[in-house]
């Protein structure tokens, strides 16, 4: 098995403005209505990019995308067409909304589930993603699962600065092929300036006949350019949370819930 782990150190969300950015953003959807497959925000303003491909809105089954499929066009000659369409499999905003994104192509099949419990008030977050070239073998199947526990992730970070980590990461990953398996975990702690260290570990190891293979493999051969992979790709999603923080209204209230109904609808 090999283990890889980085640490950075990003800038703090304040926890009452994204609960209250959550619940407006529930409230918005569940105040909505569909009109000739077109989504209505409750001020009567369409949602850009969402239109009700079949069933009924809100309605577990129901099935979303940017235009009728009937009506999509493929693009530039040579080029893969690409379907994809969105799945409601739950909707009950004071316990759990849970959702199905479906996306295939040619050469590579994709369905990931997002589940939210509590979505006014963010508990829990399950992601889900499997795929598969639907002209390859098993060598051409992936899978993965990822939990976060919101209420243990704000609880690490109420810890004093000084307090060891969380025993318990409240991120978790895994990732499944036929040649290995990762796991990933995320723990945050607070700062003494108020900021974020998020450390990180990945753990890779192989499966079936090519375990010991694929152990030495990653020791002696690749280890190096993996490691300098993940750190990268760790320093690179601390860069994006910034940019999103820094994007975000520092708003509340009336203000806020406004600020995402114009986000929603522009074009």
């Amino acid at each position: 098995m090999a283990r890889f782990e980085h640490t950075v150190t990003v800038a703090a969300l304040d926890r009452h403005w994204f609960e209250e950015a959550a619940g407006a953003v529930v409230d918005l959807f569940e105040g909505s209505r569909e009109q000739g497959g077109v989504i209505l925000l409750p001020d009567g303003r369409p949602i850009h990019g969402l239109r009700l491909l079949k069933g009924r809105h809100l309605q577990p089954g129901a099935r979303y995308g940017e235009a009728p499929e009937e009506d999509g066009k493929p693009g530039a000659p040579g080029a893969p067409v690409v379907r994809e369409a969105t799945v409601l499999r739950e909707w009950r905003p004071s316990r759990t909304v849970e959702v199905e994104s479906l996306m295939s192509e040619e050469s590579l099949a994709v369905r990931v589930g997002v589940r939210l419990r509590e979505p006014r008030t963010p508990r829990a977050l399950e992601v889900s993603l499997d795929g598969h070239n639907p002209k390859g073998g098993s060598l051409y199947r992936f899978s993965g699962r990822a939990g976060a526990d919101l209420h243990a992730w704000w609880a690490a970070l109420d810890r004093p600065s000084s307090a060891p980590p969380a025993a318990r990461a409240p991120v978790v990953g895994r990732a499944v092929h036929r040649l290995a398996k990762a796991r990933l975990t995320v723990t945050p702690r607070p700062a003494d300036d108020g900021s974020w260290q998020v450390s990180v570990v990945l753990s890779v190891r192989g499966r079936w006949l090519l375990r010991p293979v694929a152990a030495v493999a990653l020791v002696v051969l690749v280890r190096k350019p993996v490691e300098r992979g993940f750190r990268e790709g760790v320093d690179s999603a601390a860069e994006e949370w910034a940019g999103m923080l820094a994007e975000l209204p520092s708003l509340h209230g009336e203000a806020l819930r406004a600020q995402i109904a114009d986000e929603l609808t522009a074009s």
